[in-house]
């Protein structure tokens, strides 16, 4: 040992301590990055004494950007314009079905009856100067066929009529129906009554006038219907001199009518 020499020694020592030296400053650099990454916090308490916290970079980030990142709210702008409509959505599915409903009472039987549509019936028979002196009796007639027999039947004769008599006197037209007077509700008539009349039938009174014979008569069948003009009396009146269509047209214009 005393042969080596004090460079040798020197030597072998460095070599040594050199890597320990090395570990060691790089224990160092390790806990200073470390401290680094918390920076301390102190607070005073009453006594005066500090108490220091810790912390790390990221946690001083966000309290950084908690403390600093806040604005103040302006006021609130104006309500915007509402929206276009939007489109129809998808129809839905169908929903499930109801229950049945509470049973109803026992119905009346009823038995529909189909009317056909009524149809204008009507009839017209025209004499050109009928000239009928006749005072009693059947004038004119015309036959009419009847549809149906819950209708009404609707008569008028228009022509001229005629009567004069020495003394007074009345005439009466009517209808009949196949013979007989109306009795639904009553006859169908006209009348001519003269209080004072010339002394003689060839004076210079005497008047044609054309005349109206109109009714309505219910009650009537159907079928086949002869309608007839007649001339008679008024009850216990005398008669006079009738004349019927003188020199112009007669017509008897018959109608079914729905009641």
């Amino acid at each position: 040992m005393n042969m080596v020499s004090p460079t040798t020694r020197l030597l072998i020592f460095s070599w040594l301590i050199f890597p320990l030296y090395e570990a060691e400053k790089m224990r160092h650099r390790g806990l200073r990055q470390k401290d680094a990454e918390y920076i301390e916090k102190c607070t005073e308490d009453d006594t005066g004494k500090q108490n220091c916290t810790r912390q790390s970079d990221e946690a001083q980030t966000t309290n950084y950007k908690m403390q600093y990142s806040g604005c103040l709210q302006g006021p609130a702008g104006t309500q915007g314009r509402d929206g276009n409509p939007g489109a129809n959505g998808i129809p839905g599915t169908p929903g499930i079905p109801g229950r049945d409903g509470s049973k109803g009472e026992k119905g009346e039987c009823v038995s529909e009856i189909f009317e056909e549509p009524w149809r204008p019936n009507y009839k017209q028979c025209a004499w050109n100067s009928l000239n009928y002196g006749i005072d009693l009796g059947k004038i004119a007639d015309c036959t009419f066929t009847k549809l149906r027999s819950d209708s009404a039947v609707r008569v008028l004769f228009s022509g001229s009529l005629r009567l004069k008599c020495r003394s007074a006197c009345c005439q009466r037209w009517y209808f009949t129906f196949n013979g007989a007077e109306c009795a639904g509700p009553l006859p169908i008539e006209s009348i001519i009554y003269l209080d004072q009349g010339s002394p003689e039938f060839n004076s210079t009174i005497n008047i044609h006038r054309t005349t109206a014979v109109e009714g309505l008569c219910e009650g009537i069948r159907s079928g086949l219907v002869d309608v007839a003009i007649w001339v008679g009396t008024c009850g216990d009146y005398p008669r006079g001199d009738a004349s019927t269509g003188w020199n112009s047209v007669s017509r008897v214009i018959i109608e079914e009518l729905p009641k």
